[in-house]
């Protein structure tokens, strides 16, 4: 059996797989969809796969929804060539309950792939072409929390950012930038109106979102590559729309146990690959079946039904506090204490780690002691049983097979979010944030994983973070065995506000971040004794 539109006619074969196949024509819907775009997504990833595109499947297969998704790739093109067109755009989704039973659907949601590569003139024609159409309602994004970043923890902007800026739209790269230069196309061909979404684990990502796309166009503005009625446009949210959301379905890597289940039940081709851009993709999604999106209901151009498919619409205020429940206190937070304490401890998956004493305590004292206190209740959900869900199902299912390493990426992107609200929170409920103890522990487990070596003294390969170089460089003089080769080498990072979202010396506890790590390098074994120490285990 092969994944394509015509290998999908062998119905019988994928039906006694156990596979569902979608009860819609996906090749006319393909070929409505390129013809009248209504939907587009940037960041053709795993999770836009399988919970976004689950979306839109759903909505089809009512009769809710005639059009697909236009996928839109602005980093890893290898994504495009090697996962989307040798399988016509067709994603198989498995679903995995924590009783060992899948869920194996085809969705044929997503239409079309395109790279947002203007080196590629036809690819760069067709996204014009898509933007230009007055009937697109919406673009929606999961590019993860750095995709819309201008500016590095000095505040310089990056310097692909500043070739955005000099070289004007034609030439953009950039997510921000080439965004920016569609929304510049749309404006030229009539100023139709449009809702830009982002879906990602960003504090109060909508604005942000906007923020990043307005200083764009503004540096293009002061260079002449735009005009004053562009700005006007963009700025005019019953125009242009950045709606805020909150996302929330854990999708690891590709598990190659699946591929081979897969292979052996008669699918083709189903082995991940790791592109050149260290995406690690397969033509197969594997995620949990719980997933969450609430998102503002603020669609000038008008939308798809989105609520009669488990999507939350409602106002900006609710989506606000559904995020910092999830993004700063009952999910996120347990993440980035755990991921870097893990790889440290010499755990792979995830739900092994949930296991350990120590480290359930952790995860505990961060959501249901710390986060708790100062957590907003999005009324809508309960925060209470958002959390009991997260520590007693999600996390430990062992056969979502999500790894230490995983939750240990690009940390230092979300850190700022996911520990400095809730210090923001204690500050201003307490004058300092000095009650705390289970995330200056976190904060210290990181820095401790920063040194690449594990708790008996071995070492281990870092997960991506773009900080990680300058980082490990501040930290270069710092001797695993030698507590007090910890001298003022986190001075400036602990006091970062681009980092952490606030000064954690005036926050009350950047020397006990110190003192924590300090105790951790003293040697083998010396980490899970101080977690222990500190947490009064």
């Amino acid at each position: 059996m092969n994944l394509t539109l015509e290998g999908l006619k062998d119905r019988q074969d994928w039906e006694k797989a156990g596979i569902e196949l979608p009860s819609y024509d996906a090749a006319a819907l393909a070929q409505r969809t390129r013809t009248s775009p209504v939907w587009v997504h940037f960041g053709v990833g795993n999770i836009f796969r399988i919970f976004i595109g689950g979306i839109a499947d759903r909505l089809i297969s009512e009769g809710l929804m005639d059009r697909g998704i236009t996928g839109v790739e602005t980093f890893d093109y290898d994504v495009v060539d090697k996962i989307y067109r040798p399988y016509d755009n067709l994603v198989l989704s498995i679903t995995l309950h924590g009783d060992g039973t899948t869920e194996r659907r085809v969705l044929g949601s997503v239409t079309e792939a395109v790279k947002a590569q203007y080196s590629d003139p036809e690819q760069w024609k067709r996204l014009k072409e898509i933007f230009c159409d007055s009937g697109l309602q919406m673009v929606s994004f999961t590019i993860t929390e750095k995709g819309y970043a201008l500016t590095k923890a000095d505040g310089a902007y990056f310097e692909f950012v500043k070739a955005d800026i000099e070289h004007g739209p034609e030439k953009a790269t950039g997510a921000m930038a080439v965004v920016t230069a569609m929304l510049l196309e749309r404006y030229r061909s009539g100023k139709a109106k449009l809702a830009l979404v982002s879906m990602d684990n960003c504090s109060q990502n909508g604005q942000k979102f906007r923020s990043s796309v307005l200083e764009i166009a503004e540096e293009w503005r002061k260079r002449g590559f735009v005009d004053d009625g562009f700005l006007t446009y963009i700025r005019d949210e019953s125009k242009v729309s950045f709606p805020w959301t909150m996302i929330d379905k854990i999708t690891p890597r590709p598990s190659e146990k699946i591929a081979k289940e897969l292979e052996e039940a008669g699918v083709e081709g189903m082995q991940p690959v790791i592109t050149s851009g260290k995406t690690y993709i397969a033509p197969f999604v594997n995620a949990e079946g719980p997933q969450y999106l609430v998102v503002e209901d603020s669609f000038p151009n008008g939308r798809p039904a989105l609520e009669k498919a488990g999507v939350y619409m409602t106002d900006r205020d609710t989506v606000n506090k559904s995020e910092k429940m999830k993004v700063t206190a009952c999910l996120n937070p347990i993440h980035t204490a755990l991921g870097p304490y893990g790889c440290v401890l010499g755990y792979e998956l995830f739900s092994d780690e949930m296991k350990d004493p120590d480290m359930l305590e952790l995860a505990r004292r961060v959501g249901y002691v710390e986060g708790m206190e100062v957590v907003p209740d999005p009324g809508i959900l309960s925060p209470k049983a958002f959390l009991d869900e997260v520590i007693n199902e999600r996390f430990p299912n062992p056969y979502l097979g999500d790894t230490t390493q995983r939750l240990s990426v690009d940390v230092s992107q979300g850190i700022g979010i996911r520990f400095g609200e809730t210090i923001k929170a204690y500050v201003e409920k307490y004058g300092d944030a000095k009650r705390l103890n289970g995330i200056p522990i976190a904060i210290a487990g990181w820095f401790r994983y920063l040194l690449a070596i594990d708790e008996e003294g071995r070492p281990f390969e870092l997960a991506p973070d773009p900080m990680v170089s300058e980082l490990r460089e501040a930290m270069s003089s710092i001797v695993f065995g030698e507590p007090s080769s910890l001298t003022d080498q986190f001075k400036g990072i602990l006091s970062n506000e681009n980092i952490f979202a606030v000064d954690l010396y005036k926050a009350g506890i950047g020397e006990k971040i110190e003192e924590i790590f300090r105790e951790e390098i003293a040697g083998p074994g010396a980490v899970r004794k101080t977690v222990k120490k500190y947490l009064g285990c």
